[in-house]
């Protein structure tokens, strides 16, 4: 697998991507994260257009995609019932998802991720039981409490490569 900067074109397959996320997470107790068609074809195309949204090849098929920015994040500013790991210089991840054709994909984002700067934050809905397992697996340490923009509660985790 690889991993390479989202191309404009590319548009429509990750809002494809995003509607089969939101139709598993329903069929999987999840709901409400991504209601509203959320993420927007606009907040994609701003995503695309500053550089931080990535997709993860296989055989030149796009099989997941993903946020990623390094810097402080408005959104992991203040953190309740607990802390960050450190307060060192991290990057983060956002609305991650794949295909779920190839077994690892999002793995394989997150470990991209933690390689570019060793020390990686991220959110994840209370409701999103595949996300926490995910996050766990792969050695995310639960955080405590983090509010988005519109005042929705999620869950932080932090990953930081020693």
């Amino acid at each position: 697998m690889e991993i390479r900067k989202t191309k404009s074109e590319e548009l429509e397959v990750l809002l494809k991507m995003y509607e089969h996320a939101r139709r598993f997470m329903a069929t999987h107790g999840n709901a409400s994260q991504w209601e509203n068609n959320y993420p927007s074809p606009q907040l994609i195309l701003d995503d695309i257009t500053e550089g931080n949204s990535y997709v993860c090849t296989e055989k030149d098929q796009i099989v997941a995609t993903f946020y990623y920015k390094e810097g402080a994040d408005p959104t992991y500013m203040r953190i309740y019932e607990g802390e960050w790991i450190n307060d060192s210089r991290y990057g983060v991840v956002h609305r991650i998802t794949s295909t779920g054709n190839v077994k690892g994909a999002a793995s394989f984002c997150l470990n991209w991720a933690l390689e570019q700067c060793g020390n990686i934050r991220i959110d994840t809905h209370r409701d999103n039981i595949v996300m926490q397992h995910l996050l766990d697996k792969n050695g995310f340490k639960y955080c405590g409490i983090v509010y988005i923009e519109d005042g929705t509660e999620r869950i932080a985790y932090q990953k930081v490569v020693s």
